[in-house]
C-alpha cells in the first residue's frame, strides 16, 4: 500500500532525505528536478514506512487508500511520472561540510528578506557553520511571499511560514523588522559590519504591459490582487473594487492567474476561517462575478500553470471549467498524457468567447490562444480587445503576466533578466555578497525551490569564507539599525 504525493507538494525535497528506499524522484541531482510540479513516489518500490509522510512540511503526502475522491487522481499521476523514468533508486553520492569547517569560527552573516529564499538560506547557515544571522525586512511582520504570496484556501501550502516560524527565534537569529535596506542602511554600511551579505529580495514588480489602455481603471495587477486578499502591509483595502463587476479577464496563464480565478468565483463561507483580509472578504461576499476568462497566449500543450493548481479548479462544485479557442483546444486536452498541466482540463465542454451563461451559472473559462492587444472603455474598462474584430465585455481586467526584480542602490543588477547580477548566487564585483530566490534566478518556480538554490549560495558562501577569512573585529557588526525614515 503505498504513498502518494498531492496538490500541495512544495518541492522542497524535505522527504527525500527520510526515504529509506530512495523510491521519491526527481531528486536534487536529477534533471527534472525543480521542472515537475511535485515529487513522486514509486508505488512499486515504496515500503509504506509514512517516513516521508511525517517530514513533508506542508502535508501533501497520504497514503493512497486514503485520498479523497478530488486527491484520487493523484495516485495515477505518482505512478505515470516512472513510466517515462524508470525507478533507479541507487543513492547519490553523501555529501558532507567542508573538511575544515571548524577553521571557520563564528560568521556573522546579514539577510535582506524573511521570505522562503531567506529561511533556508538561514537554514542551511545554522546547520553547516557556527553562524550567527541577522535578517532585514522592510515590513513589519516576517514571512515575504509564504505569508503575502500564497492564497489564503492553499492552507497546506501556507504551513510553510509555520515551518520556519520557530527560525524567527533562534537564538542565533536577530530580526530587524521595519528596516529597508537601500534607504534606512545602505549595501556598504552592511558589507562593512557583516563578514557575508544574502540577498532574498524576490521580485516586486510586475513585467511591462505595454498596450493601449492598459492603465484604465479597472486594470489591475495580479499582485495587487494577490497583496489585497492576503492583507499585504502595501495594499490598501480599495485597491480592487468587485462593486458592478460580472466578468473579469486575466491576461497570463500561470499559477498567480489561476490562484486569482479560484479566489473570485469561490464561495465566500469557504473562505471564511482562512487567513483571508477581512476587507476581501466582505467584498467577496457582495460580488456579483459570474464568469473569469483566463487568456492563454499559446495552446493547452504549452500551458504555464502547473497541473496540480488546475486539478483544483475543476475538482470544485458550483463554478463549471470550460475551454474555449479557434484551434479546437478540447481535443488537444484529450491528446495529453496525464502528467501534462492541462490534462486536468479533460472533460471540459468547448465555448464560444462571451457566449452567455445560464440562469445561476458561474464558470472559468481557459481562452487558449488569445492574446488581448488593447483595453477600451471611458476611462474604466469595458472591453478587452483580442484582435482581429474580436472582443469580449469585462468590467475587470488583471495581467498576471509575470514578475521581475527591481534594482537596489550599490547592488549590481541585471536588468534584461530583472535579477540582481551574480553567477551561481556569488554577487557579480562585491566581495562576500550573495543572493538567493527569485532575484537570483528569476521568478520561476515555487517556493521548495528556494531550498536548493539556497543551498547552492550558501555553500559557495561558506567556501568563500574559508578560504579568505574575515579580518573584521566583532565590534564592527551591526548590532543596532536605527529606521532613519519612520519609528521602529
Amino acid at each position: 500500500m503505498a504513498f502518494a504525493i498531492t496538490q500541495n507538494c512544495c518541492n522542497d525535497a524535505s522527504c527525500l532525505s527520510v526515504c529509506p528506499v530512495n523510491c521519491i524522484h526527481p531528486t536534487p541531482d536529477e534533471p527534472d528536478f525543480g521542472k515537475t510540479d511535485l515529487l513522486h513516489i514509486d508505488p512499486r518500490a515504496c515500503i509504506d514506512c509514512g517516513a516521508c509522510a511525517d517530514a513533508c512540511p506542508v502535508e501533501a503526502i497520504t497514503r493512497v487508500s486514503r485520498l479523497t475522491p478530488e486527491q484520487a487522481i493523484y495516485a495515477d499521476v505518482n505512478a505515470a511520472y516512472y513510466e517515462n523514468h524508470p525507478g533507479d533508486h541507487v543513492w547519490d553520492a553523501p555529501k558532507f561540510p567542508p573538511p575544515n569547517i571548524r577553521n571557520l569560527g563564528e560568521l556573522h552573516v546579514a539577510i535582506v528578506g524573511t521570505g522562503p529564499a531567506a529561511c533556508y538560506a538561514a537554514q542551511a547557515l545554522l546547520r553547516t557553520a557556527d553562524a550567527k544571522v541577522t535578517f532585514f525586512d522592510r515590513l513589519p511582520l516576517p514571512g515575504g511571499l509564504a505569508r503575502f504570496g500564497v492564497a489564503p484556501d492553499h492552507t497546506g501550502t501556507r504551513r510553510i511560514g509555520e515551518h520556519f516560524r520557530s527560525l524567527f527565534t533562534h537564538p542565533r537569529v536577530t530580526m530587524r523588522l521595519g528596516v529597508e535596506v537601500g534607504k534606512d542602511v545602505g549595501h556598504a554600511e552592511l558589507a562593512d559590519r557583516y563578514d557575508s551579505v544574502v540577498y532574498a529580495v524576490g521580485a516586486d514588480v510586475d513585467r511591462t504591459w505595454d498596450i493601449p489602455g492598459a492603465e484604465l481603471s479597472g486594470s489591475v495587477s495580479a499582485r495587487t490582487l494577490v497583496g489585497w486578499y492576503t492583507g499585504h502591509p502595501d495594499v490598501p483595502a480599495d485597491a480592487v473594487d468587485l462593486g458592478g463587476v460580472e466578468r473579469v479577464v486575466i491576461v497570463g496563464n500561470g499559477n498567480v492567474a489561476l490562484d486569482a480565478a479560484r479566489i473570485l468565483t469561490a464561495d465566500p463561507e469557504d473562505l471564511a476561517g482562512s487567513e483571508i483580509a477581512l476587507h476581501a472578504l466582505r467584498a467577496l461576499r457582495t460580488s456579483g462575478i459570474r464568469e473569469v476568462v483566463v487568456c492563454a497566449r499559446r495552446g493547452p500543450e504549452h500551458a504555464a500553470f502547473t497541473r496540480s493548481e488546475c486539478q483544483a479548479l475543476v475538482t470544485r462544485p458550483g463554478v463549471s471549467v470550460v475551454v474555449a479557442g479557434e484551434d479546437d483546444p478540447a481535443s488537444t486536452v484529450a491528446s495529453l498524457s496525464i502528467t501534462a498541466p492541462a490534462s486536468a482540463l479533460k472533460g471540459a465542454a468547448s465555448v464560444a468567447l462571451g457566449s452567455e451563461l445560464g440562469p445561476g451559472e458561474r464558470r472559468i473559462v481557459f481562452a487558449f490562444g488569445q492574446t488581448p492587444v488593447a483595453l477600451d472603455g471611458p476611462g474604466r474598462v469595458t472591453t478587452v480587445d483580442l484582435g482581429e474584430g474580436v472582443g469580449i465585455d469585462a468590467e475587470l481586467v488583471l495581467r498576471a503576466i509575470g514578475y521581475r526584480g527591481s534594482a537596489l542602490p550599490g547592488v549590481p543588477f541585471d536588468d534584461v533578466r530583472g535579477t540582481i547580477d551574480n553567477i551561481a548566487g556569488r554577487v557579480t564585483g562585491l566581495d562576500r555578497t550573495y543572493v538567493v530566490g527569485w532575484a537570483k534566478r528569476g521568478a520561476t518556480g515555487g517556493i521548495g525551490d528556494n531550498k536548493a538554490d539556497a543551498e547552492e549560495t550558501v555553500h559557495h558562501l561558506v567556501n568563500d569564507a574559508l578560504a579568505f577569512p574575515a579580518v573584521k573585529p566583532a565590534t564592527r557588526r551591526l548590532d543596532r539599525v536605527r529606521n532613519r525614515n519612520r519609528s521602529t
